[in-house]
């Protein structure tokens, strides 16, 4: 029986191993994306060409325009958060749910997959509610804190000036200190959504689960955080403005046309195959966490003693060696 390659418990080995769950079902995860994945890239980079005017086009915005942007105009916005919500629901679903499998060496199935999104909707949905609840806690602190302070130098004789560089150092103080605590927080709770997904732990209860397993990998966290959010922001932005480009071609017939088109489905297909990449390595960043406080062992045991009498093995379902050596 061929045994797959272990790797070491680092941010190489993490890519490398989510890379090999996706070429060994590319099939499966293929349709997932179709279905999910590329939706929600076309409604992420297309969004801003449809509410937002093109700055590229010498057009003076007419009075339908106005309209159409007004404070009452809301049910577009709202129709495409809950649209972009609901495809990023069913992606985190699907693919964890896909990726979790696969590292086992189980079957990977494409209704299953579908089904898993009934079962993880509210772990997914209250998992998000508690982490906003308290990253809003935490920006109340800040601004609260900006607020008295303010108040206390009035208090106090001190004339503010608003506009004065001082003040504006001390806002961007206060912001980058914010930036950092979120940041901090997206780090520790990164492995919360595949929580909610595979162990059906819902609320609060992923996240402090999450800033357990992570103790020991957060600089793994951190650059799969920072690489991936670097090139799917870059991406999105270069996406976005070659979209722009595409509302400006005015005949269709033209090679111009032709050419703006494979441009747009050659960025959104990369923006898809990004966003696919790194749900399966969070994925994989969760079973590998699990390995270094030992509960993989025991788990990948029960799996070999389960499937152990269905020979003969299929090399792509062998479950995944992850071994951990102490310095």
């Amino acid at each position: 029986m061929a045994m797959t390659p272990a790797h070491t418990l680092n941010l190489c080995g993490v890519l490398a191993e989510s890379k090999r769950i996706v070429n060994a079902h590319s099939r499966h995860f293929l349709a997932l994306s179709v279905l999910f994945l590329l939706p929600l890239s076309c409604s992420i980079v297309i969004y801003p060409t449809l509410y937002f005017p093109n700055p590229r086009a010498d057009v003076v915005s007419s009075a339908g325009d106005y309209t159409f942007k007004s404070p009452e105009s809301l049910i577009f916005p709202i129709i495409y958060t809950i649209v972009v919500y609901l495809l990023s629901i069913c992606t985190l679903a699907t693919i964890t749910h896909s990726t979790y499998h696969g590292f086992y060496g189980r079957p990977v199935k494409f209704f299953p997959a579908l089904k898993s999104i009934i079962f993880s909707f509210f772990p997914l949905v209250s998992t998000a509610i508690a982490a906003k609840f308290f990253i809003f806690l935490i920006s109340l602190s800040f601004f609260m804190f900006a607020f008295v302070t303010v108040k206390l130098a009035q208090n106090l004789g001190f004339a503010i000036d608003y506009s004065s560089s001082y003040f504006l150092l001390f806002c961007g103080f206060l912001g980058l200190a914010l930036g950092l605590v979120v940041l901090y927080f997206q780090v520790i709770w990164g492995l919360a959504p595949v929580i909610a997904v595979t162990e059906s732990k819902w609320g609060f209860e992923p996240l402090w689960r999450s800033s357990y397993l992570v103790n020991g990998m957060r600089s793994v966290s951190l650059s799969l955080f920072l690489i991936f959010g670097i090139l799917i922001g870059l991406w999105t932005w270069m996406a976005t403005n070659s979209v722009l480009d595409f509302t400006l071609v005015e005949d269709w017939k033209t090679w111009d046309f032709v050419l703006q088109t494979i441009i747009c489905s050659a960025y959104l297909s990369f923006l898809t195959l990004l966003l696919l990449h790194y749900t399966a390595a969070n994925t994989v960043l969760y079973m590998y966490c699990k390995a270094l406080h030992g509960e993989l062992a025991i788990e990948i045991a029960e799996e070999f003693a389960r499937e152990y009498i269905s020979l003969p093995f299929d090399d792509e379902k062998i479950p995944h060696i992850v071994t951990v050596v102490s310095a």
